[in-house]
């Protein structure tokens, strides 16, 4: 059966599930960030500290062979009872912290899928094909989700906030461990009444993703696919997600830093006169003092030598450069700005993997590798939560790399299976 009508969920919806979990003492050796964010030498590091890390599952390898991999070590996992599902299904508080600086709790259960023309789950970025056929891949063969999206939604402190922090102060966690210093704790709610209050809650909201697009994507695919076979209702119509009131946990939106191997940072300084006014610092601290103060868009370039710091571009410039049809609030935003504008007019330079290097949260570390590959890097401003969700709402996508919402679920606490949903 070819295009069929897929279920449209009447608002956000978290539904209970069958939380399959390891049964190992040292929960902590078993888990991992998030795939994508594993490097190979981590996952090497991570398979070392113990022979069934989550790792194995997540990033099954490269041959042709790594899916059916995955799959045959999910079954074996399960079958010894490495892994186990929990008997009763439940909507579970996840909860992380860390020495007063980081608290985070939020429910992780099977969210509803909808399309983004509902305006129920809202995506902030584009994806692309090839995450998307590697996840679906993985998805297909283990009938599994193996980690949770992470969602945020504006819940003003309601219901099931309430409920959450009822949980986390008053009850024993199934779940208690620190890896790298921060701590994650794991409760069950499976009393009915209690669910139907987290549901009532939810479903008049709307949420923005905040990690996972290619998953949410893949998950919506695989939901496709199903319903186009003719096999209906499933639990391929639902994935598995941590759901966070942003406003009673504020999550932490770290910058993107770019490093441009191939241009040099006196030639990058030079050019950039002709559009921006440029101001040199010495140290990099000044620099980086000089680029967080600083009002309206702004980019601090540097590498071997001192640093620069960009600030009040030519307006007009910047306007001609802006595709046709962005709204004003996207234009405005910096990695708009460097996406359309420093880097292909000022620079003459294509934004995609091949000419930029990402660098995650770590402005010194950009900086080294800039001055390592004698090029330059790029260190901006995190976008607000608020500019990310406005855009969203409107439904339009910031520019690659935008953003970097933290903290992230850890990966390998709680997965989901379809055979236990």
């Amino acid at each position: 059966m070819a295009n069929s009508e897929l279920p449209v969920p009447d608002g956000l919806s978290l539904r209970p599930f069958h939380g399959v979990r390891f049964a190992v003492d040292d929960i902590s050796s078993v888990t991992s960030p998030p795939y994508d964010l594993v490097s190979d030498d981590e996952a090497r590091e991570l398979l070392d500290a113990h022979p069934n890390n989550v790792v194995r599952l997540i990033l099954p390898g490269a041959d042709h062979h790594r899916y059916a991999q995955a799959r045959d070590t999910l079954q074996t996992w399960l079958a010894e009872g490495v892994l186990a599902p929990d008997p009763e299904p439940a909507v579970y508080v996840y909860e992380q912290s860390r020495n007063g600086d980081i608290l985070q709790r939020g429910l992780i259960g099977d969210v509803a899928l909808a399309a983004p023309a509902s305006r129920i789950i809202l995506p902030h970025e584009e994806v692309y094909p090839g995450p998307i056929a590697d996840r679906l891949a993985l998805m297909k063969s283990t009938q599994a989700n193996l980690e949770p999206i992470f969602l945020l939604y504006e819940g003003v402190e309601g219901a099931a906030t309430r409920l959450t922090d009822e949980v986390a102060a008053t009850r024993m966690p199934l779940l208690d461990t620190e890896i790298a210093g921060v701590r994650h704790r794991l409760w069950a709610i499976t009393d009915t009444a209690e669910i139907e209050r987290i549901d009532a809650d939810l479903r008049p909201r709307r949420a923005l993703i905040a990690d996972g697009h290619h998953r949410y994507a893949t998950y919506r695919t695989l939901q496709r696919e199903h319903h186009d076979a003719g096999d209906g209702p499933g639990p391929w119509d639902y994935g598995l997600a941590l759901l966070v009131d942003s406003t009673a946990y504020p999550p932490d939106l770290k910058p993107i830093h770019r490093v441009i191997p191939r241009l040099p940072l006196g030639e990058a300084v030079a050019r950039a006169k002709g559009a921006w006014q440029v101001h040199e610092h010495a140290e990099i601290a000044d620099g980086l003092a000089a680029l967080a103060e600083a009002d309206g868009p702004a980019f601090l370039l540097a590498g071997a030598g001192p640093c620069h710091l960009l600030t009040d571009p030519d307006p007009l410039q910047i306007r001609h450069a802006m595709p046709e049809g962005r709204s004003a609030r996207w234009c405005a935003l910096n990695t708009a700005i460097l996406a359309e504008f420093l880097l292909p007019k000022v620079w003459g330079l294509r934004d995609d993997e091949e000419t930029v290097r990402i660098v995650h949260h770590d402005a010194n570390a950009a900086v080294q590798l800039a001055a390592h590959t004698g090029g330059t890097a790029v260190i901006l401003n995190p976008l607000t939560v608020e500019e990310v969700m406005a855009i969203a709402a409107e439904g339009e996508r910031v520019p690659r790399k935008s953003t970097s919402f933290s903290p992230k679920p850890r990966t390998g606490l709680i997965l989901r299976t379809f055979a236990t949903d």
